[in-house]
């Protein structure tokens, strides 16, 4: 990779930074949420009926917030703002936010009244505990307003990357992990169900975390008003991308409900595995993942609203390499140090060894997958700009075909260890879909530097996986240790293991290690 020159290229890199370092804070107090909530409330019958009410407004605001209007949305907003005025820029907006606002509050009511048979639905497995199956309808009737709140939240964040304002929406999120956090510690007591409080926390952290985000959309000259005028131009058009990005962003919800409920068929615990494992993939996912996907998506839509499709290509497969730079050996330490990891996180009070060995191995078979469900990122915020959102849909449905046969196949002999391996699967799959269809759409876009570039990473990623069993060797893992030596095992490993891939990159002339080293040179000698 050259010098990262490109302007583009270099506030891609720098929103990127923002994004992940600021989520990589987000992260952590997650962590310490989920930390919290194991110590508190272990791997129970309880948990699972927490975790699967819990997903469903969280998945659905994924579906109508997070995943498809930020897409949606981004593209034509920034259209307007590139060959319109920001006043009619800002009309869009409003009138965005008013019919997202009716849509929103027509969902949550619905949800409410239907949650027993959503539930009997996405828990089926509880249908034979009344008290689980009752505890899962009133925990999801309680948040379900949730996705309300998140989701006028995601059009926030959409307008405030449009203008290239990425610290706040990302670090919005620490404000609802600090709410769940506190209503674990200080609500128990207060309700027949402890684990109501944590639902509570959901609610008062929604609010906060959109909160945080109104003084910087002043700042913009945003100032939300009701605008009622429906035929909009630019809601066509972002009614036309949202659509499909709804259907595939559906087929994504429906993907995550069917593994809950296959779930919910295995032993006690195995939603509450599979959770948990999921949550530390989203520690690498949010920090690189979606902090280069958030970034690169403003930058994609100006190149195509420009005309640049040479710069578009040259976009896209730097954003490739910078993903799968920081990537591929997440993805090996993840397999290496699955149960290390695991253990120094959750491995206390109710969550006892097994709770934690058990959660491992689901992550084993997660981050096998870690680098497709990446850089899936960076291809569907190309056919966003693109202002293409069937494609996505389509690849979509074709991965959930695969990882519902995967699934099928293997929950039974593996459990959920199957359900893990599944999803991964489908990942990779969808990862050459999206692929293909791209050149055939914007002609080649990645080259042979390209894949010399991937080799040098994989190479440096073996010889960390080396290192990484050295330090084991002479300081043999021990589930069973105490929590100090458990800590001081995985600090060393990870701290050896990145050294060893960054020294191992750079000695092999790696593009991306050097563009970054450079990078930081030249931020720690600006006067």
């Amino acid at each position: 990779m050259k010098q990262i020159k490109n302007s583009e290229n270099s506030k891609v890199v720098k929103a990127a930074g923002i994004v992940g370092a600021l989520t990589m804070v987000s992260r952590v107090f997650g962590l310490v949420r989920d930390m919290v909530i194991a110590a508190f409330f272990g791997a129970s019958w309880m948990t699972d009926a927490f975790w699967i009410a819990f997903r469903i407004p969280t998945t659905l605001s994924r579906l109508l917030g997070e995943g498809s209007l930020t897409a949606s949305f981004v593209p034509v907003f920034t259209e307007y703002l590139h060959k319109k005025t920001k006043d009619e820029a800002l009309d869009l907006a409003y009138n965005a936010f008013t019919i997202l606002s009716i849509i929103l509050t027509f969902v949550s009511v619905l949800g409410i009244i239907f949650s027993p048979f959503i539930i009997s639905i996405i828990g089926y497995g509880f249908i034979s505990d009344p008290r689980q199956f009752a505890l899962a309808v009133f925990l999801n009737r309680l948040m379900f307003p949730y996705i309300f709140i998140i989701s006028l939240g995601a059009l926030c964040m959409g307008i405030l990357n449009s203008f290239r304002r990425f610290a706040s929406p990302a670090l919005s999120p620490v404000m609802w992990n600090i709410s769940i956090i506190a209503a674990a510690l200080g609500l128990r007591s207060f309700f027949a169900e402890p684990i109501t409080a944590l639902a509570v926390g959901v609610l008062i952290g929604g609010v906060l975390q959109l909160s945080l985000q109104w003084p910087f959309l002043r700042k913009c000259g945003v100032k939300f008003k009701f605008r009622f005028n429906f035929r909009h131009p630019g809601l066509k058009q972002i009614g036309l991308l949202m659509l499909p990005a709804v259907l595939g962003a559906g087929i994504t919800t429906i993907n995550v409900f069917v593994g809950s409920t296959l779930a919910s068929m295995l032993p006690g615990g195995s939603v509450t595995y599979l959770f948990y494992a999921d949550r530390i993939m989203e520690l690498p996912l949010g920090v690189f993942a979606i902090a280069i996907g958030t970034a690169v998506l403003p930058s994609f839509s100006r190149h195509v609203a420009a005309g640049n499709m040479d710069e578009l290509k040259s976009s896209i497969s730097f954003s490739l390499r910078l993903m799968l730079f920081l990537t591929i050996p997440s993805t090996f330490a993840l397999m290496a140090l699955n149960l290390p990891i695991i253990s120094v996180l959750f491995q206390r009070g109710a969550f006892n060894t097994q709770a934690a060995i058990y959660t491992s191995q689901a992550l084993f078979f997660y981050g096998m997958g870690l680098w497709a469900f990446s850089i899936v990122r960076v291809f569907v915020q190309s056919f966003y700009s693109l202002q293409d959102a069937k494609w996505p849909m389509r690849a979509a449905i074709i991965a959930f075909v695969i990882n519902l046969i995967f699934s099928l196949a293997l929950m039974y002999p593996m459990r959920h260890k199957g359900l893990a391996l599944a999803n991964s699967l489908s990942a990779v799959f969808n990862v050459f879909i999206l692929s293909f269809v791209l050149r055939k759409k914007i002609g080649k876009f990645l080259d042979r530097s390209f894949y010399i570039s991937i080799l040098k990473i994989i190479i440096s990623g073996v010889i960390m996986i080396g290192a990484i069993m050295l330090v084991d060797y002479f300081l043999p893992w021990n589930t069973y240790a105490n929590f100090k030596t458990r800590l001081i095992y995985l600090t060393c490993t990870i701290a050896v293991g990145a050294g060893v891939f960054f020294t191992s990159a750079y000695l092999l002339k790696s593009q991306e290690s050097h563009s970054l080293v450079n990078m930081l040179k030249n931020r720690l000698t600006r006067p």
